[in-house]
């Protein structure tokens, strides 16, 4: 998956610059956006064959002297820099690979989620996949699914696949497409760092096949460290929601992360998440819903 990942980013990157970006002099007229293989190459001090090469994916056991060269050339960010390393396979060189197989939350972690009663809380392992969550969290993003389908693997809601098939979540968006490319950009991020984990590669192998406008949002290949922001919800029985996220991310490279959620406090939000707690808020589970959602 990697070889052609990495083509596909440099050439992503490459064609989103101008030479004005870079500090270059632009003659003539381009017949295709971007800048030339030539300008990457000279700005990243490599011959163009090798450059072409790496575009191509003949050589993406890139050292890191060569990652760095292209992030200057490309102008890239930290983020896309770190993503840039991982698709060059220096991490998968340094470990082995093992075989995918269900994440499990660490127990202090669930006992930490649970504790905070009033925040919405979802645990994320890094196929997306809700690992646990709290009662406010379950029933501010998912209350039609069943409270504990993340107990068990093979029914854990996945919150990309619900994002783009789950229609009770999509309605929960009001400004989807924003919250879809948030999710895709951060999706990708993923994927280069767990570049050897079948069933993440599997999950993009079946939105793309499902959902066109996945399939269009990942062939750009954004990338982006989700870490905090706002979101609006338009929940069913809460109205519209104006919150606040944070995303913690554990420090064992599990790839797991704490999702909350948080309103300003004295807001009709905040009010409104108070109700969260409330047992009669609940909703019945459907079997379509954890279809889609599983």
């Amino acid at each position: 998956m990697n070889e052609s990942a990495m083509g596909d980013f440099l050439r992503k990157r490459r064609a989103a610059l101008t030479p004005a970006d870079v500090g270059l002099m632009d003659y003539g007229t381009r017949r295709v956006p971007g800048l030339r293989r030539e300008e990457v190459a000279m700005l990243a001090g490599m011959s163009v064959t090798y450059y072409a090469r790496l575009e191509q994916g003949q050589h993406v056991n890139a050292s890191d002297a060569v990652v760095d060269a292209l992030a200057r050339a490309l102008a890239m960010t930290e983020v896309e820099r770190k993503h840039l390393s991982d698709l060059s396979g220096a991490k998968r060189r340094a470990t082995k690979t093992t075989r995918s197989s269900p994440d499990q939350v660490r127990p202090g972690t669930k006992r930490l989620v649970d504790a905070m009663g009033g925040v919405p809380t979802v645990v994320l392992g890094k196929r997306t996949e809700v690992l646990a969550w709290n009662h406010a969290g379950h029933r501010l993003v998912a209350a039609h699914l069943d409270f504990d389908a993340p107990d068990t693997p093979s029914e854990r809601p996945n919150m990309t696949r619900m994002l783009f098939l789950d229609q009770a979540t999509r309605a929960l968006y009001p400004q989807w497409r924003t919250e879809a490319r948030r999710a895709v950009a951060s999706l990708r991020l993923f994927s280069g760092r767990f570049a050897d984990d079948t069933d993440l590669a599997a999950l993009v192998g079946e939105l793309s096949l499902k959902s066109p406008e996945f399939a269009t949002m990942w062939a750009e290949h954004p990338v982006e460290n989700c870490m905090s922001g706002n979101k609006t919800l338009n929940h069913s029985q809460l109205g519209t929601l104006e919150l606040g996220f944070e995303v913690l991310t554990m420090p064992d490279d599990s790839g797991h992360r704490v999702l909350t959620y948080t309103a300003e406090p004295g807001s009709e939000t905040a009010a409104a998440l108070t109700r969260l707690q409330w047992p009669a808020l609940a909703m019945a589970p459907t079997r379509a819903g954890l279809a889609q959602a599983g």
